[in-house]
């Protein structure tokens, strides 16, 4: 069976008005299941911002510009931050993502209650300039989706209907995940706005789509099979020789204070969940290299 990949599909419909993207993103959410361990609810939280960070990638200016995003609910499941560039690599993490949570009523997985709703969406987009640009707004549910078109509504006055999903199995694994995105684009008619409202209302289980009929399935349904496709990956930008670096940017002395105290010095990338260990031997050859 060929491995699945995470996939972006971007093209313009209603006669040029409306932006639409497609996202599967069930490869890159069991890649962070793996990497982090994550829980039902925490693999549904993460995998839908890992699903809107890389839209907003995709409309980075360059393959080295980056951006990140940091939502921040206060609720128990803690923090998202989540970094991407514009060849749509991705990384990121939670700050509790073993957190276990009781369904809502209707059953489904709890985001709203794992993030919490009082708080803010952050964005820091990075093009290479020197000025980074930097929006928010004040979350409106957790449920990420409605949070992310409110973010695009006011901080760059885009707005966008926007449909996320996540489906976990009983085992633990995610089935489908993925993301629809519909952009009036600037002198869109009423016409195709009321289309875009009334389309992303047929998508409230989008995973289970996507678990039947990946991307493309929707892609038919909007008549956009010639869309442009791009890979969407986790990659981590982390290493043993950058983790060794911070170890030396420490000092001799701190750094040996450190390796006698706990008989290694490691260092732990939130991102990818990695730990770099360097002992004794390491260290003093890391020093005699300088």
């Amino acid at each position: 069976m060929q491995k699945r990949v995470s996939e972006l599909y971007r093209s313009v419909i209603c006669g040029g008005e409306v932006s639409l993207a497609v996202l599967d993103t069930t490869a890159l959410v069991n890649e962070a299941i793996t990497r982090h361990h994550l829980s039902a609810v925490a693999a549904a939280a993460l995998g839908r911002a890992f699903t809107a960070t890389a839209y907003l990638c995709c409309w980075l200016k360059g393959e080295k510009s980056t951006l990140s995003v940091t939502i921040d609910g206060g609720g128990p499941g803690g923090k998202i931050r989540i970094s991407g560039d514009g060849a749509l690599s991705m990384r990121g993490y939670v700050d509790s993502p073993a957190l276990v949570l009781p369904p809502r009523a209707d059953g489904k997985l709890d985001v709203g209650g794992f993030l919490g709703r009082r708080g803010t969406l952050t964005v820091v987009r990075d093009d290479g300039d020197g000025i980074p640009f930097v929006g928010s707004c004040q979350l409106v549910s957790g449920e990420i989706a409605e949070d992310f078109s409110a973010y695009f509504l006011q901080s760059e006055q885009r707005p966008t209907a926007i449909a996320l999903g996540v489906k976990i199995a009983p085992d633990g694994s995610c089935v489908g995940a993925g993301g629809l995105f519909l952009q009036p684009l600037p002198g869109a008619s009423e016409e195709s706005i009321s289309y875009c409202e009334r389309e992303i209302s047929k998508y409230a289980k989008l995973s289970s789509v996507i678990e039947a009929e990946g991307a493309k399935g929707i892609l038919r349904a909007f008549g956009a099979e010639n869309a442009v496709r791009e890979e969407v990956c986790y990659r981590c930008h982390c290493s043993r020789a950058r983790a060794e670096g911070l170890v030396v940017a420490l000092g001799r002395e701190e750094a040996e204070a450190v390796l006698h105290e706990l008989g290694k010095i490691t260092v732990h990338c939130d991102y990818c969940n990695t730990d770099y260990e360097v002992d004794g031997a390491r260290l003093a050859a890391l020093f005699e290299e300088e």
